[in-house]
């Protein structure tokens, strides 16, 4: 039977991030009717909180290609799974207008749908006619990713004239509008547009759809790290998705186009309540994800006997520690990270630790303090500190030590990165107590009662906060993801 020491070395409960992991994602998934939701097609919105798991279902999907191929599904990405953002030159000269985006991301989406159509469908005379339309606008280029396409697409929205949207003005010469290259225009053309040869960009969809139920096929067009592409700017951030969502809804009507959107719950929340949103009402082919206690320790155990010197550890086999999930958990955890009649098991200390303010787990929190406390037991064990539980794979110790890791990470890494504007009321609460009314956090930030109380609610929409109490004397308690970072202790403050 292997060591402590080699089983530990050997075993891992993967990355945080799902990018960094994509190919072992299959490995540990467990297919839920969640999962078949979306897999089937039924939900095209797939919300979620930050690190709940979008990237991963949407790495997954490109995992099962193969198995969408023979449904007569095609992925094509509007994004790159890694690295820079396509969409990182906009945020230097973004469009002007709410408009105008809905406008790029048209001629973007039928850009990505035109390449599909030049691989599958090159000789059809429908498909030609798209194809010439895009080549003539200069909107194929002939090299370049992802970034290439998108910045074409940008520079041929901007120098559409007005006129383009409104009527347009003939050269009586060439019977095409004054000083424009291209043909493809963003509203339904006039009969004289027509016979000059101009083309609207919905009638381009329109055509596309046609081609595609002729193959058939159906085009899947995947978007995800939203979060990451306008995070610089909250107005560009919420022109773009408004615009997005949009063209989701003027899509909706084409069979064969489908855009599938990986979105935060908290970027959705904001873009929709802040100046309202009245397509929010039609969008209806959503769903949620959400982490329930047994899913979670489903995930841990999945991902724990990947290594096989836990398996001979636990003496069990694959398929045996499937069935033996309570098994595997005893060679790993101890019972109780703090002992008592009345204290909670293990797992369920280790979720209360990596819960946010809105009382959701996501697994990027909870892979990081699986793989924390792994790491804080080698150390241990190397550097003989104290005496340890043969028993089990990580002790009270290590379990504890993994707290201060996550909850630093989890603080400067995810709130005060994405919320830099929050961080001065958050740095107030450094060492105070972790339950707050709005009388002691007006006191602390030096605000009216009502100003307090539209920052606390705004810290608690993040998740720094889990807002209690009443309407009339509502409380905000900080979460265990947060306190040790900010040495905050447990108490009602004064």
């Amino acid at each position: 039977m292997p060591t402590r020491l080699e089983v530990l070395r050997d075993l891992s409960f993967g990355h945080r991030i799902a990018e960094d992991e994509a190919k072992n994602l299959a490995k540990y998934f467990v297919e839920t009717e969640q999962w078949r939701t979306i897999f089937d097609g039924r939900a095209d919105i797939v919300y979620g909180a930050k690190g709940a798991g979008k990237s991963a279902i949407y790495a997954l999907l490109q995992d099962k290609e193969g198995d969408l191929s023979r449904r007569n599904i095609v992925l094509t990405s509007a994004e790159e799974p890694r690295g820079d953002t396509v969409f990182t030159d906009l945020a230097n000269e973004p469009p002007t207008s709410e408009v105008e985006f809905v406008n790029l991301w048209k001629i973007y989406l039928i850009s990505l749908v035109g390449k599909l159509l030049q691989e599958y469908s090159p000789d059809d005379l429908s498909s030609r006619e798209i194809l010439i339309a895009l080549e003539d606008a200069g909107l194929i280029p002939k090299s370049g990713g992802l970034r290439a396409l998108l910045r074409i697409a940008s520079q041929y929205v901007r120098r559409v004239p007005e006129a383009f949207q409104m009527s347009l003005s003939l050269d009586p010469a060439t019977s095409m509008p004054s000083g424009v290259t291209g043909k493809i225009i963003f509203k339904d053309p006039t009969d004289e547009e027509t016979r000059a040869g101009l083309i609207g960009i919905d009638n381009l969809f329109a055509k596309a759809d046609q081609i595609l139920s002729r193959i058939p096929a159906v085009i899947w067009i995947l978007l995800d790290r939203l979060d990451v592409a306008f995070a610089d700017s909250v107005d560009l951030e919420s022109n773009a998705l408004r615009a997005l969502f949009k063209v989701y809804r003027s899509l909706a009507q084409r069979d064969h186009i489908r855009l599938k959107i990986f979105l935060r719950t908290d970027i959705w929340s904001r873009i929709t309540k802040d100046q309202g949103f009245r397509e929010a009402s039609h969008i209806t082919q959503t769903t949620t994800i959400t982490w329930s206690r047994p899913a979670l320790t489903n995930l841990i155990v999945r991902r724990a006997i990947q290594s096989t010197e836990l398996l001979a550890y636990c003496g069990l086999n694959y398929d045996e520690a499937l069935r033996s999930q309570d098994v595997v958990l005893g060679k790993v955890f101890p019972d109780q990270v703090d002992i008592g009649p009345n204290k909670s098991k293990t797992i369920d200390w280790i979720l209360s630790r990596t819960r946010d303010g809105s009382g959701q787990n996501a697994p990027r929190e909870l892979i990081h303090f699986l793989e924390a406390s792994r790491e804080a037991e080698i150390r241990r064990i190397e550097l003989g500190e104290g005496v340890v539980d043969e028993t089990v794979l990580l002790s009270r110790q290590a379990i504890r030590e993994a707290l201060p890791v996550v909850s630093e990470v989890r603080l400067n890494g995810t709130l005060y990165a994405e919320y830099a504007e929050l961080r001065g009321y958050i740095d107030a609460l450094n060492r105070e107590k972790s339950l707050q009314t709005v009388p002691t956090l007006s006191q602390l930030w030096k605000l009216s009662p009502e100003d307090t109380l539209h920052i606390a609610d705004n810290l608690a929409e993040v998740g720094f906060f889990e807002k209690g109490g009443t309407k009339e004397s509502p409380e905000f308690k900080v979460p265990f993801l947060y306190r040790s970072a900010l040495g905050i202790t447990q108490g009602t403050a004064e």
